[in-house]
Formats: structure tokens, C-alpha cells, sequence
């Protein structure tokens, strides 16, 4: 069985992490019985700086026959954000309906949380963010740019189709995991329709799984919560904005961004899925060779896990965990002294 995969490197240490989440999969590959067919593709910002685009008009059109997206990073100084993001990313996003971005968050053994007191008992927990719409929609504008009197306008959509099928598959997800708990991020208090609109869909859905415990908080309380009772959590929902936020928060109590996941997915398939991790392009420590993998690794068990490798998705995650437990081959973030490849062969050679 051979896979497609598109692969976008991106920038910054995109272009140093993502060779060796490739080579913890084809090792994996070998195990297991299938292979990978790579298509590297330029995007990035320093396509950008020549082009003027992130990446080419047809973009989405020559992504669309590959069964998934590997990508790195986006992102480098001199290119602004937003240009960077809704260049590349987010016209991926909605444009292949990946509408629940997916991160896990754990504790693994040898990582140290900055919570005191706190193993990896206490933190173990998914966060599925809204993906398409929620803060994150294009409808708004500027107006009388440069006067006394300019305005900005941005409005979020929250539609009755994303609401419930980001929660039912929050739900869905819940009953696979031993605690069956869903927490779902709100602030009602606050933001007067969008919010409570959120809320009763929740509470809708809920109806429909009665082994499933559920908490609502509001955001800034629930930030206060991931800090002082990580335990609590399970399967968390939330909006674009909202998961967003959390989905940083949370690998940020598991000791480092750099052994962070995530995954876009359209979970009919219908369309290719992306699989990024969660840090950024960290321009401070590109070109250093120094950067963490695992995120990317971990990443990759992701993709393992959508391509329908479960087992060889396992195999990755137990050498992530063994290597990181051993402490014999870290990166600087987790308080050791390997380099990048170092961390990806490591992984690689007990698949």
C-alpha cells in the first residue's frame, strides 16, 4: 500500500522538523507493510517575498488528489501574519472542509510540568477547536481608513451545521476515551448571541449522549482551570478563537509547544486532511539545528492514525514516549543537548 501525501515545509524550522517526522513514517512504513509517496511543495513566506503569493492560484487544485497534508511552519518576520495565514492555511482549511482541528494534549513521563506537584496523570486531555467559522470569518471591513473616524468591523458566524458537528464529534470522540467527559468553552456572560446560541447547541447535542458527562465554563475561567485543575479535563470543546487560545495553553502546562500535535481534519474525507504541529516557524532558533521534532512526529502519528495505521500510529507514540522517558536524547526545550536529526533518528530506530 502506497499513500500520497503532499508535503509543505514551510518556514523557519518547518524546513528542519518535518525530514525527520518523514522519516519516523517511512520507518514506520517499512514495520508495517506500507509506503509514502512524497510531493514536496514551496509555499511559504519566502515564496512569498518573490511571488507575491503563498502559494500559486491552482494551490488548492494540486493538493486536492493527495490522501493527506504534511506541513511544517508558516510564518517569518517580514511577511505579516495575517498574510502568511490566510495565504496558505486557512484557504486550505475551509477550502477541503477541515473543520475540527484536533490537539492532543499529555504529559508525557521525563517531561516536567511548570504545575507544580502535577504528573502525567493529571494532564490528559484533547482539544477539539472549531475549524471554518466561529471569530475567524472573512465578513467585516474597515472604514474611513487614516481619519479620526475610522472603524473596523469583524463578525463571527456561528451556524447551526458548525456548531453541532464540531460538538458531535467532540462527543463522539468522548465515548472512546475512559473518562466519556466533555467540557465545552463558552462566554456567554459576555458575548450576547454567538455565545448562548453556542451554549444551547451544546446543550442539544448533549441530549444525545447520556454516558457522557459534561461541564461548561467560561474562558477566562476555564484558562484559570487548565492551570490550577488540569485534571478536571477530558475532551474539550470550543470555538476558533477559543480553541485556539486553549489548544497553546495546554501543551504549555505539558512542559513544551515543541511536543505539541495537531491535526485539521475533514473527518468524512472527502477531502485531503493537513497535519501541522502546533508550534509556529520559531524564527529566533531557525538554521540552529536545535529545534524539537517530536511535535512533528507526534503529528505524524496523527496522520497515521487518519490514513487507517492505528497500530503503526501506536508504534510512533510509544518510541516519542520511550525516547522522552530515557532522557537520553532530547532537545534543548525539554532540557537536553541532541539536535534535531538526533531526536528523529532516535525515534526512528526503535519503530
Amino acid at each position: 500500500m502506497r499513500h500520497r501525501i503532499a508535503v509543505i515545509p514551510g518556514d523557519g524550522i518547518g524546513k528542519e522538523v518535518l525530514p525527520e517526522g518523514m522519516r519516523v513514517l517511512d520507518a514506520a512504513g517499512r514495520r508495517f507493510g506500507f509506503a509514502f509517496e512524497w510531493t514536496t511543495f514551496d509555499w511559504s513566506c519566502e515564496r512569498y517575498a518573490t511571488t507575491g503569493r503563498m502559494m500559486p492560484e491552482d494551490g488548492l487544485d494540486r493538493l486536492r488528489p493527495f490522501e493527506s497534508i504534511f506541513l511544517g511552519a508558516v510564518g517569518f518576520p517580514g511577511v505579516p501574519d495575517h498574510v502568511s495565514l490566510w495565504g496558505l492555511l486557512i484557504p486550505i482549511r475551509r477550502g477541503f472542509r477541515q473543520y475540527i482541528n484536533l490537539r492532543p494534549v499529555r504529559l508525557l513521563k521525563g517531561v516536567r510540568s511548570p504545575l507544580a506537584g502535577r504528573g502525567p496523570a493529571d494532564i490528559d486531555m484533547v482539544i477539539v477547536r472549531e475549524n471554518n467559522e466561529g471569530e475567524y470569518s472573512e465578513i467585516g471591513g474597515r472604514l474611513y481608513r487614516g481619519t479620526p473616524e475610522e472603524l473596523a468591523v469583524q463578525q463571527a458566524i456561528f451556524t447551526r451545521r458548525g456548531c453541532d458537528r464540531v460538538m458531535r464529534y467532540a462527543f463522539e470522540l468522548a465515548m472512546t476515551r475512559p473518562r466519556r467527559h466533555v467540557t465545552s468553552a463558552t462566554k456567554s456572560n459576555g458575548i450576547i448571541h454567538s455565545m448562548p446560541y453556542w451554549d444551547e447547541r451544546f446543550a442539544a447535542t448533549a441530549k444525545d449522549y447520556p454516558g457522557v458527562t459534561t461541564a461548561q465554563y467560561h474562558i477566562d475561567i476555564l484558562a484559570a482551570h487548565f492551570v490550577q485543575h488540569p485534571d478536571w479535563f477530558d475532551v474539550v470543546v470550543a470555538s476558533n478563537l477559543f480553541g485556539d487560545i486553549l489548544s497553546d495553553l495546554g501543551p504549555a502546562i505539558a512542559g513544551s509547544i515543541g511536543l505539541a500535535p495537531g491535526g485539521n481534519i475533514n473527518p468524512e474525507k472527502e477531502y485531503p486532511s493537513m497535519f501541522e504541529p502546533v508550534h509556529g516557524s520559531a524564527p529566533d532558533i531557525a538554521g540552529k539545528g536545535i529545534a524539537n521534532p517530536i511535535a512533528q512526529i507526534w503529528t505524524g502519528a496523527m496522520m497515521l492514525e487518519h490514513l487507517g495505521h492505528a497500530e503503526a500510529a501506536r508504534a510512533v507514540v510509544a518510541a516519542i514516549e520511550r525516547v522522552v522517558e530515557e532522557g537520553k536524547t532530547l532537545a534543548r526545550d525539554l532540557g537536553g543537548r541532541a539536535t534535531t536529526t538526533e531526536v528523529g533518528q532516535a525515534i526512528a530506530a526503535l519503530i
